[in-house]
């Protein structure tokens, strides 16, 4: 085994782990939700966050290093405030939809 290939396993390891556990939370925020509506924004908003972590992970092997630095600021821009403006939509449409259910009564 030659000395950098501890460095190639960790990466390939490393990379199936983070691939893995965001699975795992995709799958969490759609089983989580409350409603229907809820669930397809949801769902929607999990191919947006997955197409564009694919799109940043395919600009990191095409864009050259130095100007890969303005993707990554861009990127690390983007991101929190997308994910910001899903938990906000997702606030609201769990509000619209919970005040939509009938009331249930009590005997």
């Amino acid at each position: 085994m030659n000395p950098g290939d501890g460095g190639l396993i960790g990466g390939i390891v490393g990379g199936l782990c983070g691939i893995a556990c965001a699975m795992v939370g995709t799958y969490a925020s759609i089983k989580n939700t409350h409603g229907p509506r809820e669930r397809a924004f949801m769902k929607r908003a999990a191919v947006v966050f997955w197409v564009a972590s694919l799109a940043f992970l395919a600009l990191r092997f095409t864009v050259p290093g130095h100007l890969f630095l303005y993707v990554f600021m861009l990127y690390a821009i983007l991101l929190p405030l997308g994910i910001h403006v899903c938990n906000m939509a997702q606030r609201s449409i769990r509000l619209d939809e919970s005040q939509k259910e009938p009331t249930q009564r009590t005997c």
